[in-house]
């Protein structure tokens, strides 16, 4: 589920983003003509940070006196975490409950390389700083395998307060549960994991006793997006190319102050953002830039939140991104989605205030860099290089050769430099002494719990949380109205089409075997990383992703 509003014009429809979502939640809350919620959950693509966003904003409907009643046919832990939020869970009799707790699978490439021929010749600041271990290494290292543990343990621990406060459950009572793993409807109700077991007819049928009606006044698409499809006739293919081509209709005029929330999501590069008609993204230097200037200089943004779902990248964007953050004369809030670490974290390190969700993976101030060495492969496919050189450092970005003592030398000492100005930035940010920060440091990933126990983060919060920080922090009332600007502006349809990479093609090759094999999914992201290695040989990288199951 992408994080930002849904690019205008023809696919609107098709996209359902987390803002547009917790948008349409907010309006249920405040709108008094609704008496209850039928959420149907299915299939939910969220990390933890977006699903503590759902259950606060589910939080929300209730706190305004909505029944919110969860409808689930198969469900795992990320739809059942949402459901638990709500007042009623139902389970369909045909379906299944699975609660398979927590593991951590890390897929090791060396041996795969060694056949091919493939060297990863790499260097680390930060003795957890294991983004390179994939490709170096055979298993995990001790310090990888200490703080891959110290995150298993505590989301954990976080899976099972929720499902406990949630279901009126011990910790203990819901990790027995976990245990078991599997459920049939009947074993969910018993273990009294769900409410009730039922078809659809027979919700509709309890929620008309329950409001005390004959007949429910159902809205399926309260809210939502809507496109007009009917493209017959001259005028009707002027409004399918409008649409193509992202238009929408102008803003009202409003005297409103606003609150820029500019959206920081994906790897972290040089130049502008892109994004592919899959939905992945980059986080451009110059567009997020551009994007902070521009909401400085408008009169009416009273603030900023600096939204931020992204493991980092390229040590030079998130360097000129930190540095605007900490230019900008008015507030700026950063919060903190799924992920936010290393490169992720270092943009967030200018900000006024950093918000984190309980379980968003941050920290990983740390650096890894090198080059892939492709001599081996060249020899098993008969290739012969000659080489002319000039200059004693020629070769540093050769792919024919590891690095010369000298070469290696030279690299360590300009990768130190990026991690001295790390700890350094992270420590004048942080208000904390550099020695204090520099134990923190090392690449070591935190959860967002974690986080805030040793500063690193201010407090826990979601973006509607940081909104509210972003509007007290300008000094708004609370009873002032204040309108969203959104930066940079989401992308059309014809827009992303123009800008596509050669990203794309990779992702539209492979794209039936993500559906068929999730796990495709992560090589493609070990792919992508080795691209980015060869571009910028020098990053600011998380060592390992996560997905909710």
């Amino acid at each position: 589920m992408p994080e930002g509003p849904a690019a205008p014009g023809l696919f609107a429809e098709l996209q359902t983003s987390l803002s547009d979502l917790i948008e349409r939640f907010d309006a249920v809350a405040a709108d008094k003509s609704v008496a209850a919620v039928w959420l149907r959950i299915e299939d939910l693509a969220v990390g933890y940070g977006k699903l503590q966003e759902l259950r606060d904003a589910i939080a929300r409907m209730r706190a305004a006196g909505k029944f919110v009643v969860a409808e689930l046919a198969n469900a795992e832990t990320a739809e059942y975490l949402v459901a638990s939020a709500c007042d009623r869970v139902v389970l369909a009799p045909c379906g299944n409950l699975l609660l398979p707790g927590v593991r951590a699978e890390v897929t090791f490439y060396k041996g795969l390389f060694d056949k091919l021929g493939i060297e990863f010749d790499m260097m680390q600041m930060g003795k957890f700083k294991g983004a390179a271990e994939p490709f170096t290494r055979a298993g995990m290292s001790d310090e990888f395998r200490e703080n891959m543990t110290a995150i298993i343990d505590d989301v954990y621990e976080r899976q099972a307060e929720l499902i406990a406060g949630d279901r009126g459950m011990k910790d203990y009572q819901v990790k027995v549960l976990i245990d078991q793993g599997l459920f049939t409807p009947s074993a969910a109700q018993r273990a009294k994991l769900v409410d009730q077991v039922a078809y659809a007819d027979q919700i509709e049928l309890d929620l008309r006793k329950r409001l005390k009606v004959d007949e429910l006044k159902i809205n399926t698409r309260y809210r939502k997006k809507q496109v007009d499809t009917d493209f017959s006739g001259i005028g009707g293919f002027m409004k399918f190319m409008e649409l193509l081509m992202g238009g929408k209709p102008g803003a009202r005029p409003s005297k409103n102050k606003q609150i820029a929330v500019i959206y920081a999501v994906g790897p972290i590069v040089e130049g502008k953002s892109e994004a592919d008609l899959f939905g992945e993204s980059t986080v451009g230097s110059t567009t997020i830039v551009g994007a902070i200037r521009q909401a400085a200089e408008n009169p009416k943004v009273a603030a900023i939140v600096l939204r931020i779902d992204s493991p980092g990248g390229s040590a030079t964007a998130s360097d000129l991104i930190w540095r605007e953050v900490t230019r900008c004369e008015k507030p700026v809030i950063a919060s903190m989605g799924d992920v936010a670490a290393s490169g992720g974290y270092y943009i967030a390190m200018g900000a006024d205030k950093i918000l984190a969700a309980p379980t968003t993976i941050t920290g990983s101030i740390g650096v890894v860099g090198g080059k892939v060495v492709l001599r081996g492969l060249y020899d098993k496919l008969g290739l012969t290089t000659e080489t002319i050189s000039r200059g004693d450092r020629s070769g540093t970005l050769s792919s024919n050769s590891t690095f010369s003592p000298e070469e290696r030398k030279a690299w360590q000492e300009m990768m130190r430099e990026t991690y001295r100005q790390f700890v350094d930035k992270a420590a004048q940010g942080r208000k904390k002494p550099r020695r204090e920060l520099e134990e923190m440091a090392q690449g070591r990933v935190y959860t967002g719990r974690q986080a805030l126990d040793l500063g690193l983060v201010d407090q826990l919060g979601t973006l509607c949380d940081a909104i509210a920080e972003a509007r007290s922090a300008a000094g708004l009332k609370a009873d002032e109205p204040t309108d969203i600007l959104v930066l940079p502006e989401p992308k059309s349809f014809f827009e992303q089409l123009l800008g596509l990479d050669e990203d794309v093609s990779l992702r539209s090759a492979v794209e039936p075997a993500v559906a068929l094999w999730p796990e495709a999914a992560a090589a493609i992201g070990k792919v992508r990383t080795i691209r980015k290695l060869v571009r910028e040989p020098v990053l600011l990288w998380m060592p390992y992703e996560m997905r909710l199951k």
